[in-house]
């Protein structure tokens, strides 16, 4: 049974139409300032990467892929954005994987709602996030899916990840589809005030889970109480899923943002080294 699909409101995202015209070039407005020095850039070498445009409820979606360029099929990762959308830090993170040996895609799944590289600041970010329903990014992701199948992707193998906004829909993503390999969610919200765009939390989910999980959090990330993991990794273990979690001491929220302040480089390797390792063990590697 599709959990989120069959609780929301019924919307049809086939009349949506879409505001966005591409992906954000360099890193959001909104999450400025830029801290330089501590930017991770990976290059394309070996890699077959770029902005490619994905059909989608409603029309085409843009997305960033990023695969070795060789003969697959590779393993499909769906990378999903922070708040801020798909800039240069989510690219990035497609390009490492696709070193890795993946396919990853980062859809732009505010494509319906806003153009985030004309947001400039964090509470207006917070405001389009608050307009995207949980069904339409369900819909949207089994759209990406299906695509990267057509596109060099593993007909069987499909993987997701994501930070902070894209963490919480990780889990969500994990309850949706019966067909997902495993998932890795950085520094995702677990308990909320539900309402009609987003009106089940993952905890709520907990039961429905399908795929192994790997949750990555900082005990010192004051969006997201340590007890909240906590309620989380206790209804996963009473419905019986296979998980873990890592909560790092002392490190704050997004701290595998390389370009924020709230980048902690050793935590982030760390944590980067534990999904890699994950995916590998659960069959995604």
């Amino acid at each position: 049974m599709n959990e989120l699909l069959s609780l929301a409101p019924k919307v049809d995202f086939s009349r949506r139409g879409f505001v966005a015209t591409g992906l954000i070039t360099g890193f959001s407005l909104a999450a400025a300032p830029v801290v330089a020095q501590s930017v991770i850039t990976t290059d394309t070498t070996g890699l077959t990467a770029g902005e490619v445009k994905v059909p989608v409820p409603g029309g085409q979606m843009s997305a960033y892929r990023a695969m070795p360029a060789k003969d697959g099929p590779f393993p499909t990762v769906l990378v999903i954005q922070e708040i801020f959308g798909v800039h240069e830090h989510i690219k990035d993170v497609c390009r490492r994987l696709a070193k890795l040996g993946y396919l990853a895609i980062a859809p732009d799944l505010y494509a319906r709602q806003a153009d985030m590289s004309k947001v400039t600041e964090m509470q207006a970010a917070v405001a389009v996030a608050g307009q995207v329903p949980d069904a339409q990014v369900m819909a949207d992701l089994d759209a990406m899916a299906a695509w990267a199948k057509k596109n060099g992707g593993h007909q069987t193998k499909l993987g997701i990840t994501g930070f902070c906004w894209g963490g919480r829909i990780t889990w969500l993503y994990a309850a949706h589809n019966p067909n997902l390999t495993v998932g890795v969610a950085w520094y995702g919200r677990v308990v909320g005030q539900p309402n009609e765009r987003q009106p089940r939390n993952p905890v709520d989910l907990a039961a429905a889970i399908k795929a192994p999980v790997l949750g990555l959090y900082g005990g010192a990330d004051q969006g997201i109480p340590n007890d909240t993991v906590e309620q989380m990794r206790a209804a996963l273990r009473t419905a019986g899923k296979t998980f873990d979690f890592m909560i790092y001491p002392d490190t704050p929220h997004a701290f595998h943002a390389d370009y924020r302040a709230t980048y902690r480089k050793a935590q982030a390797e760390d944590g980067w080294a534990k999904m890699h390792a994950w995916f590998v063990r659960n069959g995604l590697g």
